[in-house]
């Protein structure tokens, strides 16, 4: 048995944040039911790249649930969820502020009743101040977090992070503050609002660089691919492509040089010191470049790590995925689902120690109102009940939604 199992979790979120965390809970043996609006379900469903009429983005998010279709804006759709929210132990949301309050799905309002239910939104900006009703965008937030100013060169100007890192960043700080109130249910026997913004997320992140500026009012500057306080420490070129080191001890800096055959590095007057070495990046990069292109990046990461000196490739998809640690550590999953056959995913990276050997992907992402009946029945509703709801289209568990023809914003 999983850790989280016997949490029932009601998943009202769509995109990216909420269905990230929620996809977490469902990693560690939630039970997570994504409720979804008929009758086209949630939005990244219609998100590309497609294959075979399936969204990949609505695939990598949303592993470990179990799909309810509900026709949320009909009165007996709206009961029904109203329903299942307060027979839950945890909804998730992530619409603007003020719209639960609008589906009669408040967290006031669904404490009233049951004072045990943690409720846990995300938003663009959190739910006071002066952007509390702006929609949250991962690449907006990453600009207004001040985390796109650390990210580029001078050649490039400030440029997002290639994934939406705001997003995921907000979902896992999100299971954090679940679990905390869930365990924290365990002594007072109450629930509550957890609420997490992209905003705030990604701020948490600034880490050095936040600080810098609060303590010392110094503004970091952009360094590409160039450690900010530490020399040397990057990318750096090779004879067949780029390759990061990370020297990032004074010993492992001279070790460095004498693999390199440039001890006289280690006694020249910029060098001396990490802070000349900042000072003076550029000079030391091109001398340390200059007997890197002699060789290929196999040939120096094959070297450099023996001998304690942090090294690695920089992959693309097709390297990362062919990795022979990678496919060692069972980071890549297999499950069947109902349309695409067997699919892969990147399974959850956390390894629990009771439960070596198990995968993390138990169930498919969902199909569109794929376990409805069988939620209902959970709820308590009877098959005959459930079969006048679908007669009626308050439910479907039989949509299989066409996308094929829609373009999507893939991340």
């Amino acid at each position: 048995m999983m850790p989280l199992a016997g949490l029932k979790v009601l998943d009202l979120s769509r995109a990216l944040a909420g269905p990230y965390s929620t996809m977490i809970l469902g990693d560690l043996g939630a039970e997570v039911i994504k409720a979804e609006p008929l009758p086209r379900g949630e939005m990244s469903r219609g998100w590309g790249p497609i294959d075979r009429d399936m969204s990949v983005y609505f695939l990598s998010t949303n592993r470990n649930k179990k799909g309810l279709g509900l026709d949320f804006r009909d009165p007996e759709g709206a009961a029904l969820l109203r329903r299942l929210a307060l027979k839950s132990d945890i909804v998730v949301e992530n619409f603007r502020v003020g719209t639960m309050e609008k589906m009669g799905l408040g967290y006031d309002s669904l404490a009233a009743e049951n004072p045990a239910l943690i409720m846990a939104s995300i938003s663009g900006y959190g739910r006071v101040g002066p952007a509390r009703d702006w929609a949250g965008f991962d690449q907006i937030a990453q600009g207004h977090s001040g985390f796109m100013s650390l990210t580029g060169s001078p050649e490039t100007g400030a440029t997002r992070v290639g994934i939406p890192i705001g997003d995921m960043v907000a979902g896992m700080w999100l299971v954090t503050g679940i679990l905390s109130a869930v365990i924290e249910r365990g002594r007072t026997g109450r629930g509550q609002h957890v609420d997490v913004s992209l905003l705030a997320g990604l701020m948490a992140l600034l880490s050095v660089q936040g600080q810098r500026y609060l303590n010392l009012g110094e503004v970091p500057t952009l360094n590409g691919n160039a450690h900010p306080t530490l020399a040397p420490y990057g990318t750096f070129e090779t004879a067949d492509g780029p390759i990061n080191l990370a020297p990032a001890t004074e010993p492992m800096w001279k070790k460095l040089c004498e693999l390199l055959g440039l001890q006289e590095l280690t006694g020249d007057p910029r060098f001396l010191t990490n802070a000349e070495r900042i000072q003076n990046r550029d000079a030391l990069k091109a001398l340390l470049e200059s007997r890197l292109r002699e060789k290929t990046r196999s040939q120096w990461t094959e070297l450099f790590v023996p001998n304690g000196i942090p090294a690695g490739p920089i992959n693309s998809m097709p390297d990362v995925f062919a990795d022979a640690q990678v496919k060692a550590a069972g980071i890549v999953e297999q499950i069947a689902h109902p349309v695409l056959g067997e699919i892969s995913l990147v399974g959850s990276p956390v390894r629990l120690s009771a439960h070596a050997g198990e995968k993390s992907t138990r169930l498919a992402p969902p199909l569109l109102g794929q376990h409805s009946a069988e939620v209902l029945r959970d709820l308590g509703i009877a098959d005959d009940e459930i079969q006048a709801l679908r007669a009626r289209g308050v439910i479907s568990d039989e949509v299989r939604p066409d996308f094929a023809t829609e373009s999507g914003a893939a991340q």
